[in-house]
């Protein structure tokens, strides 16, 4: 069994695998691990792996010193069964590469666009060949949120769950409309985009938010909520053979 650990701009995600297979799936603080023990007591564990976007915290570091078995610390040296082609990897996300490992061993010899919809509304592109070209970064829902209210002195701050008509009949619903059908149009764009260039291409789309697409988009995208993770298992089994 194999315990990989994902730690993002807001949460920690610990899951433990049997081979491919998730058996569990915990979230918690990403600045100390506390169900790190129980999963660990719990399961057979023979090797885990950690991706972080942040810098670790002494608490973490601490706690990892502690596990009965060896981590890896994914960093931009770690082999990776793609071929990255990223100019500085050094400041390349993990969980950015590991979604697109996990969306290529799922889908091999595939063009591939992989979305994660998170603090960061990424996408990433993978060819047929294996060869990972890179990506971009544009803020997520709630960073749109956030910033239409730090910067504009009178609108407010909302949640994104509520009545979303199709042009905003009040400052709440067009500021939730605005926001979440703009994140719409601008992945279907990028689809369509890429599918000019790439017939054949597949979408996976991972992270915590929701989206609606256009029908004749549906058959081609793999909605994977546990991608990065699925990578990092991935990623742990190719450096440990």
């Amino acid at each position: 069994m194999n315990l990989v650990i994902d730690i993002g701009n807001t949460v920690a995600k610990l899951a433990v695998f049997d081979g491919n297979q998730i058996i569990e799936v915990l979230r918690g603080s990403n600045h100390s691990l506390d169900c790190l023990q129980l999963l660990y007591h719990k399961y057979p564990i023979e090797k885990g792996i950690i991706a972080s976007v942040i810098t670790l915290s002494k608490t973490i570091r601490r706690q990892l010193k502690e596990t009965p078995f060896p981590m890896i610390e994914m960093n931009y040296q770690t082999p990776v069964p793609v071929r990255n082609l990223y100019r500085s990897p050094q400041t390349l996300g993990m969980d950015r590469l590991a979604a697109v490992v996990g969306a290529s061993d799922q889908q091999p010899g595939k063009d591939l666009l992989v979305i994660d919809a998170g603090t960061a509304l990424t996408y990433e592109f993978v060819d047929a060949e294996g060869n990972y070209h890179g990506g971009n970064i544009s803020p997520g829902i709630y960073t749109r949120f956030k910033a239409l209210s730090a910067y504009c002195d009178k609108l407010p701050l909302i949640e994104k769950d509520g009545d979303r008509p199709e042009f905003g009949y009040n400052t709440e619903t067009a500021i939730r409309s605005g926001v979440i059908k703009g994140m719409e149009l601008e992945i279907e764009g990028y689809i369509t985009y890429m599918r000019k260039k790439y017939p054949g291409l597949l979408v996976f789309l991972t992270g915590g938010d929701k989206f609606s697409f256009d029908t004749n988009l549906k058959s081609i995208i793999f909605a994977d909520r546990f991608l990065v993770l699925k990578g990092l298992n991935r990623i742990l089994n190719y450096n440990v053979k």
